[in-house]
């Protein structure tokens, strides 16, 4: 059950070589929706006698392939569905373990290449010029460029990319120079941190930039980048705090980009460039835990990585458990508590959506004929949390556990790892408690679905009042809904607004009298937060209001967050009433949206095999 197995996401064979550097040289062609140019892969052998390489593709179209300067044989195999094409190239002599060569592929990416999403100008805030961004994970980075598509092999990277002289380009490495060449611009980048190939990424546009930090820039387009440098401004807070944790940040800049609408995830790691959701601007920062948790990947993901899709919880249990830790050094245990409890929430929801039997609710689950994204949930997230906050409870409290995760990152640094290279750490560490350990139910922990074995014990003192409110509204009759107003909320945080609708999703359907009495008193339609918005506009389509439809579409096409965007289109699709015109503003929109969200969306509607 816990041995070492490859990567069933990728056609590459990694047992065999390794990438150790990349070397990129790419033209940004808006007309025609496509990237040309090359890449120079730097392969080391990992055993003798090695004469063939393997590669992950996708829609690439590959036009001639060379290796230490001899042109060299290759083709592309069969489509394997979601894990796309192999690329097979034939070596001019075998390599011996050790030994390096340099194999350059001139190539073409395809006008719907499944990480890349093109918008035009009037799908960008300014409306002026086009727009460029990639998403590398979980396994597209394929449809970017050739390679070993797999977090198992990391590698550095140099890119030169030409873009139209108007715009800005950005990637996940420290800049590098840039220089006017015609009607174009090249900008170089250099990252000099060995990374896996999704956290490749490339993004173009008109962007401005705003210091926030001494190694932090904001980047977005000029529409909202200064709101978003307001609202961002504690960024250089999170990363002093989090080094104080886990040690030294290794990545030199930290800037944060603020993509379109239509990206599909809070944030994304990315080293050097964390790409962010603009519904994060709140305008109060209450939903910058998304940043500290992006931060913190830059240990945990980013530094020691899950070998396979498999063992993605290491990268997100961790990376749950250090944000909750930058945010109790900021504002204290309350407030890591109060987020832990929303996460088991969460958790709780995912596997009501899965099922309790469905193996996906596995923390390590099996993906070998599964698409990583469709195992996507907070399943990884909030399961590995409440692992490692049992864990934390066990053998000494958040100082002795910190202090482990410390040490872990230290040991695994610049390399990817397993569950069973975590947990033979874990034991390693706690050597002298490893009676206690032995207590834990690693197989329901690990191997098993649905509710893991954790009796929650969380500190309520932040929820009590969302409870009570909570309480009030599920148990008065239609007949008495005049005793709420709109001081009810006064006290509240927007955060504990959050929680409280997120009780009132978790019981049974409030009735439609009730919904329409809490819009007149707390004026919900209105609200700019979209945490809030998006539970808000559950609960009225839960209860059936007709009125809600309209506002429930608006925000699933306003903006592409899957988090939001799954649910609301679930909710609307099991609303009869909406049924219809739900699929006709998921035809209309599907241009739109970006091609991950699209095809998973798709499968939510009954809608993938039109």
């Amino acid at each position: 059950m816990e041995e070492r197995r490859r990567d069933g996401s990728s056609l590459a064979a990694p047992e065999h070589c390794h990438t150790r550097h990349l070397v990129l040289q790419l033209s940004v062609d808006f007309p025609r929706r496509v990237i040309t140019g090359q890449a120079a892969l730097t392969i080391e052998a990992l055993t003798d006698e090695l004469s063939s390489l393997i590669l992950d593709t996708r829609d690439l179209k590959i036009h001639n392939v060379v290796a230490n300067g001899q042109k060299v044989q290759f083709s592309l195999g069969e489509n394997q569905s979601f894990k796309g094409t192999p690329l097979n190239i034939v070596l001019p002599f075998k390599l011996s373990r050790g030994q390096q060569l340099v194999v350059e592929i001139s190539y073409e990416t395809s006008p719907a290449a499944s990480g890349l999403q093109w918008l035009n100008a009037e799908q960008t805030a300014g409306k002026k010029h086009p727009y460029l961004f990639s998403q590398g994970q979980a396994i597209h980075s394929r449809s970017l460029l050739p390679c070993q598509d797999t977090p198992s092999v990391k590698s550095t990277y140099y890119a030169r990319i030409s873009v139209p002289a108007e715009l800005v380009a950005l990637m996940s490495a420290n800049r590098d120079g840039e220089k006017v060449d015609g009607s174009r611009k090249i900008y170089c980048f250099r990252q000099t941190v060995p990374i896996p190939s999704y956290l490749i990424v490339l993004v173009v546009g008109a962007l401005e930039s705003r210091v926030i930090g001494p190694r932090t820039r904001v980047w977005s387009e000029r529409e909202m980048v200064d709101a978003a440098a307001t609202e961002f401004d504690e960024t250089e807070t999170m990363l002093k705090t989090a080094e104080d944790l886990v040690g030294p940040y290794v990545w030199g800049q930290y800037d944060l980009l603020v993509l379109p609408p239509s990206f599909p995830y809070g944030g994304m790691e990315n080293p050097c460039l964390t790409f962010v959701t603009p519904t994060l601007l709140a305008g109060d920062k209450s939903l910058s835990d998304v940043i500290a948790h992006e931060i913190a990947h830059s240990w945990t993901g980013n530094l020691v990585t899950n070998e396979t899709w498999d063992d993605f919880w290491l990268n997100e249990g961790h990376t749950v458990y250090l944000e909750r830790m930058i945010c109790r050094r900021m504002h204290g245990e309350n407030t890591r508590q109060f987020a832990a409890l929303g996460g088991w929430k969460a958790l709780l929801e995912s596997i009501r959506t899965f099922g309790p039997t469905n193996p996906l609710t596995n923390l390590v689950p099996d993906l070998r004929d599964t698409d990583p994204d469709d195992a996507f949930s907070s399943v990884p997230y909030e399961k590995g949390f409440a692992l490692l906050y049992h864990l934390e409870e066990q053998l000494g409290g958040p100082d002795i556990f910190v202090g482990f995760l410390k040490t872990y990152i230290q040991m695994f640094a610049y390399k990817s790892v397993t569950t069973k290279d975590w947990k033979q750490f874990l034991y390693s560490y706690f050597h002298d408690q490893v009676d206690i350990l032995n207590q834990i139910d690693w197989h329901a922990w690990l191997y098993s679905p649905g509710v893991p074995p954790f009796q929650v014990n969380y500190d309520t003192s932040l929820s009590d009042a969302c409870i009570r409110l909570a309480n009030r509204w599920n148990t008065a009759p239609d007949s008495e809904l005049t005793i709420f107003t709109n001081e009810d909320l006064k006290p509240l945080s927007s955060n504990q607004v959050v929680e409280f609708l997120t009780l009132l999703l978790q019981e049974p359907v409030l009735s439609l009298q009730h919904v329409k009495q809490m819009q007149e008193v707390y004026k919900f339609n209105s609200t700019k937060n979209a945490e809030i918005r998006f539970r808000w506009l559950r609960l009225c389509l839960r209860a059936k209001w007709e009125e809600a439809i309209p506002l429930a579409l608006q925000m699933v096409t306003e903006q592409g967050r899957m988090k939001f965007t799954r649910p609301l289109y679930r909710d609307l699709y099991n609303f009869e009433t909406a049924r219809q015109q739900t699929k006709n503003t998921f035809v209309k929109n599907k241009p739109n949206m970006h091609p991950i969200t699209a095809s998973i969306i798709a499968k939510d509607l009954h809608m993938d095999q039109q």
